[in-house]
Parts: C-alpha cells; sequence; structure tokens
C-alpha cells in the first residue's frame, strides 16, 4: 500500500509574481535614465542664463533640443520669467544646487507670493519646491507642489506636461491610485503622448484599482509592439495572471523563454509556477532542471519545495523513481527534514530498506513534525 503524502496546491502565480511595475522617479536628478522626467537643472540653468544673455551654447542645445510632447492640445505659453523676477529664480536655483531643500521649499514660497510674479515664475518655483519635497520624502507635499505647478499653468508644454506626470507618479505612490488614474488621463488626452512607459503606467494604476481586464489589454496590446520589453512583458503576466487568464500568461511566458528572455529566477519561477497550476509537470521540471544547469536557480528552501511538488505529483502517477529523485534533489536544500522523511517512505516502499533509513534518520536530524514516523521506518 502506497505511503500519504500531503500534497500541496501548486503556488498561483500571482502570489510568485508581484506587478512588477515600477514608477518613474520624481526627482530627475536621482533618475538621470528615466524617460520621463521633468527638465534636468543644466537644462533648466541654461534656459535662465539664456534670459540673461549668457550661456548661449548651452542655451542653444536647450532650444534645439526634439519636442517631447509634439503633438500636444496645450497652446503653448510665452515661458519666460518677468525681468525683476530673473534673480528670485536663479537664487532659488542655486539653493536647489546646493541640496538646501528646506532652503528650496521656503524661498519657493516667498516668491509665488510676490506681486511681480508671473504664471512662469510660479511654476517654475513650485516645481523646484516639489522635487526638493520628494528628495526629503514628503510625498503628500511634493503632490501638492507638483498639482500647483500645473495649476499656476506658466510653463513650456514640455516641462508642463512631465510636472503633470510627475504628479500622477506621486499620486501612485501615495497610493491615491483613483487620483493618479485622473491625472494621467488628464496627461494623455492633452499631451497626446503615445509613449510605451506613459501606457505602461496607465496599465499598473489599473491593476492596482484592481481594473485587471482593463490593465491586461493595455499591457497585450504594449507586448505586441514592443516584443522585447521584459519589464512590460512581466507586468503583462502579472495582469493576464489577475485577471484569471492563466493560459494567455503563460503563453506569454512560454514564447519569452524560447527566445531566451527569462533570465532571473523570479522570471523562470514565474514560468515554472504558471506550468504547475496548467499541471504540465514534465515542462515544469524541464525548466526547473535548465534553470539549475545553468545557475539561475538557486539552492534553497523555495526550490526545495517546488522539486516536492514535482515529486509528489511523480509518486501519485506512480513514477517511483522519478519521485525518488526529485525527493532526493530537494531534500538536502529543504528547511526542515520533512522531504527526507517522505524519500524514506517512498524509498521503503520500494523496497530499499537501508537507504530509507538513511534517509529517515536524516529527516529526524535536520527535524520534523511526527518523529514517530521516522522512527518507525527506522525500528523496521
Amino acid at each position: 500500500m502506497k505511503p500519504t503524502f500531503r500534497r500541496p496546491l501548486a503556488t498561483s502565480i500571482a502570489a510568485a509574481l508581484a506587478l512588477a511595475l515600477l514608477a518613474p522617479a520624481a526627482n530627475a536628478q536621482q533618475d538621470p535614465t528615466a524617460t520621463t522626467r521633468t527638465k534636468t537643472m543644466r537644462e533648466q540653468r541654461a534656459e535662465r542664463m539664456a534670459e540673461l544673455g549668457k550661456g548661449k551654447e548651452d542655451a542653444k542645445q536647450a532650444e534645439d533640443k526634439p519636442a517631447a510632447y509634439p503633438n500636444a492640445t496645450r497652446t503653448q505659453p510665452d515661458a519666460k520669467s518677468s525681468g525683476k523676477m530673473i534673480k528670485n529664480l536663479q537664487g532659488l536655483q542655486e539653493l536647489f544646487e546646493k541640496q538646501d531643500m528646506a532652503g528650496v521649499i521656503a524661498r519657493a514660497e516667498e516668491i509665488v507670493a510676490m506681486p511681480s510674479a508671473n504664471a512662469y515664475d510660479k511654476s517654475f518655483a513650485y516645481s523646484l519646491a516639489a522635487n526638493a519635497a520628494a528628495d526629503q520624502d514628503d510625498q503628500a507635499k511634493a503632490a501638492e507642489y507638483f498639482r500647483k505647478a500645473v495649476d499656476a499653468n506658466g510653463l513650456d508644454n514640455d516641462s508642463h506636461y512631465t510636472t503633470m506626470f510627475n504628479l500622477a507618479v506621486i499620486q501612485f505612490g501615495l497610493e491615491k491610485y483613483a487620483e493618479a488614474l485622473a491625472t494621467v488621463d488628464r496627461f494623455l488626452a492633452e499631451s497626446k503622448s503615445e509613449k510605451p512607459e506613459h501606457q505602461a503606467f496607465r496599465a499598473g494604476i489599473l491593476a492596482n484599482l484592481e481594473r485587471h481586464d482593463e490593465a491586461a489589454a493595455i499591457y497585450k496590446d504594449l507586448i505586441a509592439k514592443n516584443p522585447n520589453d521584459k519589464r512590460i512583458l512581466m507586468n503583462a503576466v502579472a495582469a493576464l495572471q489577475n485577471a484569471d487568464k492563466q493560459d494567455q500568461a503563460n503563453a506569454l511566458l512560454e514564447d519569452a523563454y524560447k527566445r531566451g528572455m527569462l533570465t532571473e529566477s523570479r522570471e523562470l519561477r514565474a514560468l515554472y509556477i504558471g506550468y504547475m497550476n496548467a499541471s504540465r509537470w514534465d515542462d515544469t521540471q524541464k525548466v526547473i532542471d535548465a534553470g539549475v544547469s545553468k545557475g539561475v536557480l538557486q539552492p534553497g528552501p523555495d526550490l526545495a519545495r517546488d522539486y516536492q511538488i514535482l515529486a509528489q505529483n511523480a509518486y501519485a502517477d506512480d513514477k517511483i523513481p522519478l519521485a525518488i529523485e526529485l525527493y532526493g534533489k530537494a531534500a538536502p536544500m529543504a528547511a526542515d527534514g520533512e522531504a527526507y522523511l517522505n524519500l524514506a517512505k517512498v524509498l521503503e516502499y520500494s523496497g530499499k530498506k537501508a537507504e530509507a533509513k538513511a534517509a529517515a534518520q536524516k529527516a529526524l536530524d535536520k527535524g520534523i513534525k511526527k518523529p514517530e514516523e521516522a522512527k518507525g521506518i527506522l525500528s523496521r
């Protein structure tokens, strides 16, 4: 008679794979590689110096840069500071460059209250105050200042819409998902941006609002247009899985695996957990074994648990030698001795008493919930 084993359900891919969306940083100085960001301080300095008749070369480079939002519906204002305010903004910028963030916020508040401050002065001051607040990890204050910078409506289109997008990012970070969605919807409607990162961000907000079908539809469209973007791929997988579209999620992962895109342990695990949920045990083992041989999957309790699931299913299918092999792989890396105990039971069932006793002793050495079971094998 076969021994009875507990057979845990395969872990859902949703538990194994958290949504991979990473929101862009609000502070461009902390993330110079971000594709969506506020203007760099170099670009802002060039604009200020141009107003003073200095730094013409840097100013020309800033002016020659292609528009980030060429299809924007907004009529771009004449984004310039009034003559009396140039030195105030220049001083504010210098405080920011010195990383005197408290000073930036205080000075910005003074500047926007000045009777001579125009829309541009206010928007610029508020945008620097927002970045300073974000640098101080006061995200609520950063959101307030980004909103005021947008409402003042004084920046050029590129700065105006990156500021608006940064507001949505901060709202997302504060878990104000409904507000973030409203902001990013306005951003997309007005800027007419078709950049993948903007669409992906909207999908991420929808996912956090548990509107998984809508999120999945956006991600599927994005991955069709950007098949080699792994971040979008993993977000698409998470959204599809949360929308209970496991087969579609598995298909995306399987295609990516065949194209060599899955190079991290969590990515391989997402694939083989999907196979487990679909009862594709042979495919599961092939992916795990390949991952181990390439060093992508490292020994540890998680991998031990997955090998045990494979072993239990092999045993249920009466594939006893395979079950022994898989329990043998799981046992040394498991956190406790339960895998060794199951190995001992299968070995005893196979008539390999000496090997069964050796495994039972190792189970006792590592610790098990029911030591009497191992002792029973040792006594027989």
